[in-house]
């Protein structure tokens, strides 16, 4: 590995090491406010178990053309950590062994990584029918070479997940950065002209909605509801879902609570609306996070901590699904975001 990939990698390490010292040292109380933990205990769901995997997200890579304030992969221009084709040959022999049925792109811009078309197209060719990408959709307007996007999501079938703070112009250029809304609406029209997000359209094409401050998600369906009206009558754009994710106190979003001083108001939000009904489906439990450089995550949000899977198989190089199957699944206290209200992961609400 190159001199500069690791340096990137133990800067990373270490603010990884002080933000999950921050968690576990901080306000956390046997009475007044137990750790995740100990939640888990009272509600007998220790220890956390996986379920039969399905899903196999990979980031490959934390360079996005965006600089978003809640982004907890800290992803940006700067970002020089990318999956290498010989780490994304390593995945394709994992996918053709495991039982996992979906392959879930991520980034920062997953598209960004040089070898993004040629991984799906491998990936397809070995039996992989349910691809999602997670796209910023900026990233279809960024330049030409990304312009065809849309036609090659389509050739593949790809699940474009996207992020979309507000349907106004100013609630999403604040999170995100100046003129990313324009850019999104006309990736989401771009996709829309070729059959993406409309009525009985098996392109899928589904929107994340993300708060801006330090304050829980309201009702996903009522959310959606909004975001469907309002883009409809502005834009006539159309779309098939809302993910309402919370934010996690983790990376970017936890600078931001401390900065703002409403880190200790935010964990006591979390922890009284943990719904033990939210453990049952949290995506720690179907799902496995792998790192631009390999290692085993039981989610993305570990991944950004640097808590590997508990297991004596941590790399794809050494992939076991049977030994994984065994693990334990690691916790701290951000993981109160996955099991606040009605839940929360990936794919929206869990409840």
């Amino acid at each position: 590995m190159a001199t500069k990939s690791l340096l990137a990698r133990k800067k990373r390490m270490a603010k990884a090491e002080e933000q999950l010292k921050f968690l576990s040292n901080g306000i956390f109380n046997e009475e007044d406010l137990p750790t995740f933990k100990d939640k888990l205990k009272q509600t007998e769901d220790l220890p956390l178990k996986p379920n039969p995997l399905e899903i196999l997200q990979i980031n490959l890579g934390y360079m996005c053309n965006q600089v978003c304030e809640h982004c907890h992969v800290d992803a940006g221009p700067d970002r020089k950590e990318i999956m290498t084709k010989e780490t994304m040959e390593e995945c394709l022999k994992v996918i053709q062994q495991t039982k996992a049925h979906t392959l879930d792109l991520t980034g920062g811009a997953p598209e960004m990584n040089p070898n993004f078309r040629w991984f799906v197209e491998e990936a397809a060719k070995i039996g992989i029918k349910d691809f999602i990408v997670r796209s910023n959709l900026t990233i279809i307007r960024a330049n030409k070479k990304y312009y065809d996007l849309p036609e090659f999501f389509k050739k593949h079938k790809v699940h474009v997940v996207s992020s979309m703070p507000h349907w106004t112009k100013g609630k999403t250029d604040k999170q995100r950065g100046d003129g990313v809304f324009d850019k999104s609406i006309k990736a989401l029209q771009d996709l829309n002209a070729i059959g993406y997000g409309m009525q009985d359209s098996n392109l899928k094409l589904d929107l994340v909605y993300n708060p801006s401050g330090a304050f829980l998600p309201t009702n996903q369906a009522a959310l959606e509801a909004d975001f469907k009206k309002a883009l409809k009558a502005d834009f006539n754009i159309h779309f098939h879902n809302l993910f309402a994710i919370t934010n996690l106190p983790i990376s970017r979003f936890l600078d931001y609570l401390i900065a703002s001083e409403n880190y200790e108001d935010y964990m006591y939000n979390l922890v009284d609306a943990y719904n033990p009904a939210a453990v049952k489906n949290v995506m720690c439990r179907n799902t496995l996070s792998i790192s631009w450089d390999g290692w085993l995550y039981d989610c993305d949000f570990n991944q950004m901590l640097e808590m590997k899977v508990d297991s004596k198989v941590q790399h794809i190089s050494n992939y076991n699904e049977a030994e994984l199957q065994n693990r334990e699944i690691c916790v701290s206290q951000h993981c109160y975001g996955c099991t606040a209200g009605a839940g929360s992961s990936c794919q929206g609400n869990v409840v």
